[in-house]
């Protein structure tokens, strides 16, 4: 976990660096979040699992390292890996993609992502025009990644997610959303991207000659203000304290992570990351600034 930790400190900006990479490895115990919907993921890095009436569904894969406490996981829920049928990505840095590959020749799943996600998966990580590029290791490259438009759907079974493009931590991010159904409750469940805005030393979201940067994150600021939210899930679950609710799931009690506030509170996190970051840069000029990356 050494390089993780070197990548952090060789950031120029630090906004909002996830401060425990040990615990990305680490196992955690699998939980039905609500309904349909279950954790399978490590201590540090979300997995998160669809149970439809055509098999399974699985959004993120985390590190390389982690596919087999994953497949572990899912068994322990009672499971089978192979009907996991597809695949989806928040985003593809290797600690939330780096174990799509492995997952996905173990159950034969369909992996399908945005169009510059894909291209990226398809590239082991290797994609110049990620903030951080050059700071992550990279990944197996997948060889076929079916593409989700944004505002496009997924269906398995009766169970239908909706992709939602947010850009910034990376220029193909995706947020997802469906609804979990438990005793004849439905909830709106929104698995979001991250929103950190870590990159290496040349990278500038104020770069003039690449507005989308900057129009993108505020458009998923904007998205993320006014999606259906009940309960909230992102890339790392520290971000959100998401494991620190775990202990409060009981049985009849309310659901820890019911809260149709999260969507907005985390917004908000989103909006103090972009002023944090413009004001950051102003304080930091470029002299000859090239664009992508320098």
């Amino acid at each position: 976990m050494k390089a993780w930790v070197a990548i952090a400190l060789t950031a120029s900006f630090t906004a909002t660096v996830h401060a425990d990479p040990a615990a990305w490895t680490q196992a955690q115990k699998p939980f039905r979040i609500y309904g349909n919907t279950y954790y399978v993921g490590t201590m540090g890095l979300s997995a998160i699992l669809i149970s439809t009436s055509d098999g399974l569904v699985l959004i993120d894969g985390t590190l390389p390292q982690n596919v087999p406490l994953i497949e572990t996981n899912i068994r322990a829920l009672g499971f089978r890996v192979e009907d996991i049928k597809v695949i989806l990505n928040t985003h593809p840095h290797g600690d939330h993609a780096g174990g799509i590959a492995a997952l996905a020749g173990d159950s034969g799943a369909k992996v399908m992502a945005s169009a510059k996600a894909a291209w990226a998966l398809e590239h082991g990580g290797d994609n110049p025009n990620d903030p951080q590029y050059g700071m992550n290791a990279p990944y197996p490259k997948l060889t076929k990644v079916t593409v989700v438009q944004d505002g496009g759907t997924v269906t398995l079974g009766s169970q239908t997610l909706y992709m939602h493009a947010m850009p910034g931590h990376t220029p193909g991010g995706t947020g997802w959303t469906w609804r979990s159904c438990e005793q004849g409750r439905c909830l709106n469940m929104v698995y979001a991207d991250s929103i950190s805005l870590l990159s290496n030393k040349t990278y500038r979201y104020t770069d003039p000659t690449q507005p989308e940067r900057l129009a993108g994150y505020r458009t998923t600021i904007a998205t993320l203000r006014q999606l259906p939210c009940d309960i909230l899930m992102v890339p790392h679950p520290d971000a959100i304290d998401f494991l620190g609710k775990l202990p409060q799931l009981q049985p009849d009690k309310p659901n820890p992570w019911l809260d149709t506030n999260a969507c907005r509170a985390y917004a908000d996190q989103a909006q103090a990351n972009l002023e944090r970051r413009v004001k950051e840069e102003a304080a930091k000029p470029v002299a000859n600034h090239k664009g992508a990356n320098g």
